[in-house]
């Protein structure tokens, strides 16, 4: 059975962000407002200096600022209010370009408001931010060339479209080789039923339009990215009885995936890789996703496809590859890695990332027993 309408949607979720949610305060689910892991130093320094009517219309589901970002031009699909685009304006510094596309005119026009504000508080000559206001899955339409961007993010955006498909698509269409789309999104643990998804205010909740977590991968194979990487993953609780009952045994995870427009070459074999270090935020250690972090001078084994991403992505310059055989040039201590199990589903890390809390005893300092990556 078909979702409601394809422009009824778009007109209900419209309606919700631009007139009944003012603040981020007034959702009615924790889905779009979880964060997985600790923010790093440069990212929570670069969220202070965000206008504080922005940072208040911020409906987001996760953390979209990925590493190494200088000079990058990234394209934000589902800006909103502006506060993810004026984050990643301060870290892509002036050489580098963030555009943000929004449906909702209510919701440009506050960002758009705030262009000089930003400015000049990082001490720019001009902005290097433009947002526009159009269809997330009609880029086209909103003048976005071919191959023009690094990087394209997405907050707890693409559920709210009927048409997965499209925006992915396109987002593929307008990255350039070697580029990512960077994004948080809610994943069902099942097929919706037509309860869920013809209701407005799931939809609006970013429940109804949610993807079950196994097409991702269906989805981005289609199109031709590489496999989808896992970054971190929450699980969303429903703060609202009449919302619960409708529910039933269905369950929502909000997480960030990583997916690389994939080169056609590349190693075709596992190799041994050593981060150089030296990103900004992540200088000694750089945590990729769920299953691979990076530490500096440590040698890493990696399957195929990770080795092809660092090669042929913008961390090329950041690390060292080598087919495994070949001797790397270092003496550092090495981290060889057995074939372990990736983790791909959502769910499975989003419940170990909650153990994990849940055995965390605060230390004297205010800080966690366990690994910084669990806490």
């Amino acid at each position: 059975v078909a979702a409601p309408h394809d422009a009824e949607i778009r007109k209900d979720v419209q309606t919700y962000y631009g007139q009944v949610l003012k603040k981020s305060a007034d959702l009615q689910t924790n889905a779009c407002v979880t964060t997985a892991r600790p923010v790093p130093k440069h990212i929570r320094e670069a969220l202070q200096n965000v206008h504080e009517e922005v940072a208040l219309r911020y409906y987001g589901c996760g953390l979209v600022i990925p590493e190494h970002l200088e000079n990058c031009w990234i394209l934000d699909l589902g800006s909103g209010g502006g506060r993810d685009c004026y984050v990643l304006s301060q870290l892509v510094g002036e050489k580098g370009h963030v555009t943000g596309i929004d449906m909702t005119k209510g919701q440009v026009e506050v960002a758009e408001k705030y262009l000089d504000y930003h400015m000049e508080k990082y001490g720019f000559q001009a902005s290097n931010v433009t947002f526009i206001h159009g269809y997330i899955e009609k880029l086209g339409e909103a003048g976005i060339k071919n191959e023009s961007y690094d990087i394209v993010v997405s907050n707890c955006v693409i559920n709210l479209v009927p048409d997965k498909q499209q925006v992915l698509q396109e987002a593929y269409r307008v990255l350039k080789h070697g580029g990512e789309l960077y994004f948080s999104d809610v994943y069902t643990s099942l097929e919706l039923p037509e309860e869920i998804r013809t209701h407005k205010v799931l939809w609006g909740e970013c429940l109804g339009g949610a993807l079950y977590w196994k097409e991702l991968a269906i989805l981005a194979q289609k199109i031709g990215f590489c496999p989808p990487r896992l970054v971190t993953a929450n699980l969303i609780t429903i703060q609202n009885k009449e919302l619960e009952r409708i529910i039933g045994d269905c369950r929502f995870v909000s997480a960030t995936f990583r997916l690389f427009k994939c080169s056609k070459t590349g190693p075709t074999k596992r190799c041994q890789v050593i981060y150089n270090g030296g990103i900004t935020g992540h200088e000694k250690e750089l945590m990729f996703d769920a299953n691979f972090t990076f530490k500096e001078g440590e040698i890493v084994e990696v399957d195929e496809e990770t080795a092809a991403i660092l090669k042929n992505s913008r961390f090329a310059q950041d690390f060292l590859i080598r087919p495994i055989g070949e001797k790397l040039p270092i003496s550092g201590s090495c981290s060889a890695l057995e074939l372990k199990d990736i983790i791909t589903d959502p769910f499975k890390l989003a419940e170990e990332s909650d153990s994990m809390k849940s055995r965390c005893v605060p230390d004297a300092t205010g800080g966690c027993c366990g690994t910084k990556k669990s806490c």
